[in-house]
């Protein structure tokens, strides 16, 4: 994941701002099919340029949420949990978005953002605690536990 963010880092202005374009290009397309709306090459275009900036900073949000997933479930796995969940994966998330931004100034076309590190930092955040509720549900879900328990000793009475 960090060297899919550093590769996207890598990329200059223009290339960046062509492949966000080409994304919103196609979202609008889409709705414009899905709708029926029938519209032209110039409406479509116009539509893409409005959302183009949103497409952007959902893909910063994207990319650090699965980076944060990704630090996120070996630490819980080694019980690192609850606030110390929190403070290192954010710690490693919001660092690594820092050190991108970073990156960035030697890009032509590209410069850093502190809007960015706090885009990044929310969507690390988020995947943190997704993967706390997630591991926190499945480890401690009652209805399963007590299923169990409760077969084992029918099973254990009727021998």
């Amino acid at each position: 994941m960090m060297y899919l963010i550093f590769s996207f880092s890598a990329q200059t202005g223009e290339v960046s701002g062509e492949l966000s374009y080409k994304v919103s290009y196609k979202i609008v397309e889409i709705k414009d099919e899905i709708l029926h709306e029938n519209k032209g090459y110039e409406e479509l275009d116009y539509e893409a340029n409005a959302i183009q900036f949103y497409v952007r900073k959902a893909a910063h949000m994207t990319e650090y949420f699965l980076l944060a997933v990704a630090v996120s479930f070996p630490l819980y796995v080694y019980r690192v949990r609850g606030f110390w969940l929190f403070l290192l994966a954010g710690i490693f998330c919001v660092a690594f978005a820092g050190l991108d931004e970073y990156h960035q100034s030697f890009v032509a076309g590209r410069g850093p953002s502190v809007r960015d590190v706090c885009i990044d930092s929310s969507g690390a955040l988020i995947g943190i605690i997704l993967v706390q509720l997630f591991c926190w549900s499945t480890l401690h879900n009652p209805s399963s536990s007590g299923k169990k328990k409760k077969s084992r000793n029918k099973k254990r009475r009727r021998s």
